[in-house]
C-alpha cells in the first residue's frame, strides 16, 4: 500500500476504533439537540449522563490506539506492474460488426448501409474508449508507483533512524487528534540520540470538571463543588491516560522501541508568585513493557511504576514540579 494510502487506511482505523466512552459521547451529543423539550428532571439525568461520560473518557484515552503500521513490510514493498493496454471494447465491437446479417426490412428499407456505417462509428467509439480506460489505469499506476517509491523511501528512513522522517511520519498520520480534541496541545521532538520527546500540554483546570453533578433521591439535579482531592485524583489519572496514549500512538507511528513523554501544566512557583508552565510529569515509555500491560483494566496513575519517570503528586495538594527525565541516560535501542 501506497504512503499516503497507508495514512487513509490507519485515518479510517482510528475512525472505527471507537471505545465504549466515546460511542457514548456522540450518544449524548446527540440527546443534547432535544434538551430543551425534556423536563426537568430528564434534564438532571442528562446532565448527569454527560458528567459521568467526561470523567471516564478523560481517564481512559489510553484504551484504544491507533493500528501499528509495519514498516518492515512497507520497506520490502514492490512497485505496482505497469497496466497492459486491453482492446475489450474494441474486440465486442467488431464482434457484433462481424456478426452483423442484414434482415428482411433491413433490406426492404435499405437500411443495411445506415446500419454498417454505425456499427463502424460503434468501432471507433469503442478503440477511443480502450484508449481513454488506458491512459487513465497509467495516471492511477504513476500515482500508486510514486506512492510506493515515497513510502520505501520514509519507511527506510524510519528504519534508519532518521529524526526528519519520524517528524514527517507523525504529521502526517495526526494521530493525536483526540487528545487535541480534549484541550490538550501537543509538540515532538528528536535529541541527538534519536530519542523523540513528545511534549504535552495538559490544560487540566479546563478538562477537569470543579463541580460534582448528581441525582437525588427525588431525581432533580445536584451540583456540589468537587473535593480538592477529588479534584486532584481525577486530573492525575488524565494527565497519566494520555501520557500513556501519546507513547502508543507515537508506536504505532514510528519504529521507535522507546520514547520520552513530558506533560507541562501551568502551576504556582511560590519562589516568585506566578503562575508558570513547568513539566509535571516525564516519563520513557518502552514498547515492550506497554505492549505487555492489559490497557483495559490497568489503573493509569499506579501503571506508571512500569517506567522510568518523574512524577511528584500528592491527593491534598495536587501535582508538583518535576525534572524532565535527560535522554543521553536512555538507551535508545
Amino acid at each position: 500500500m501506497g504512503w499516503k494510502g497507508t495514512v487513509r487506511s490507519v485515518g479510517s482505523a482510528i475512525r472505527a476504533a471507537e471505545r465504549d466512552a466515546k460511542r457514548r459521547e456522540r450518544e449524548l451529543q446527540q440527546r443534547n439537540k432535544q434538551y430543551e423539550k425534556m423536563q426537568e428532571l430528564e434534564q438532571a439525568a442528562y446532565e448527569v449522563d454527560v458528567f459521568n461520560n467526561h470523567i471516564d473518557v478523560i481517564q481512559s484515552l489510553h484504551k484504544e490506539c491507533s493500528p501499528r503500521i509495519d514498516w518492515n513490510q512497507i520497506a520490502l514493498s514492490n512497485p505496482p506492474i505497469e497496466p497492459r493496454k486491453s482492446n475489450d471494447n474494441e474486440e465486442k465491437a467488431r464482434l457484433i460488426s462481424d456478426n452483423y446479417k442484414p434482415g428482411v426490412f433491413d433490406r426492404l428499407f435499405k437500411r443495411e448501409e445506415k446500419k454498417r456505417e454505425l456499427l463502424s462509428k460503434k468501432i471507433v467509439e469503442a478503440t477511443k474508449s480502450d484508449e481513454s480506460l488506458y491512459k487513465s489505469k497509467i495516471k492511477n499506476w504513476e500515482k500508486e508507483k510514486e506512492e510506493c517509491k515515497e513510502a520505501v523511501e520514509i519507511a527506510k528512513a524510519l528504519l534508519d533512524g532518521k529524526p526528519e522522517a519520524k517528524i514527517e511520519a507523525i504529521n502526517n498520520l495526526q494521530p493525536f487528534s483526540e487528545i487535541s480534541n480534549l484541550g490538550s496541545s501537543l509538540s515532538v521532538d528528536v535529541y541527538d540520540n534519536g530519542i523523540l520527546e513528545a511534549t504535552v500540554k495538559a490544560h487540566g483546570t479546563e478538562i477537569v470538571p470543579s463541580e460534582i453533578k448528581s441525582l437525588l433521591k427525588s431525581g432533580k439535579l445536584s451540583v456540589k463543588n468537587m473535593p480538592k482531592g477529588q479534584f486532584n485524583e481525577i486530573y492525575q489519572d488524565y494527565v497519566c491516560s494520555c501520557a500513556l496514549r501519546v507513547g502508543n500512538e507515537l508506536f504505532s507511528a514510528i519504529p521507535d522501541k522507546l520514547v520520552l513523554v513530558t506533560v507541562i501544566d501551568t502551576l504556582l512557583n511560590s519562589q516568585t508568585g506566578h503562575l508558570e508552565e513547568t513539566p509535571i510529569l516525564s516519563v520513557a515509555i518502552s514498547r515492550t513493557t506497554i505492549e505487555s500491560l492489559n490497557l483495559e483494566t490497568i489503573d493509569p496513575s499506579d501503571s506508571l511504576h512500569n517506567f522510568k519517570h518523574n512524577m511528584c503528586f500528592k491527593r491534598t495538594k495536587g501535582f508538583e514540579p518535576v525534572e524532565r527525565i535527560d535522554p543521553e541516560g536512555l538507551d535508545y535501542t
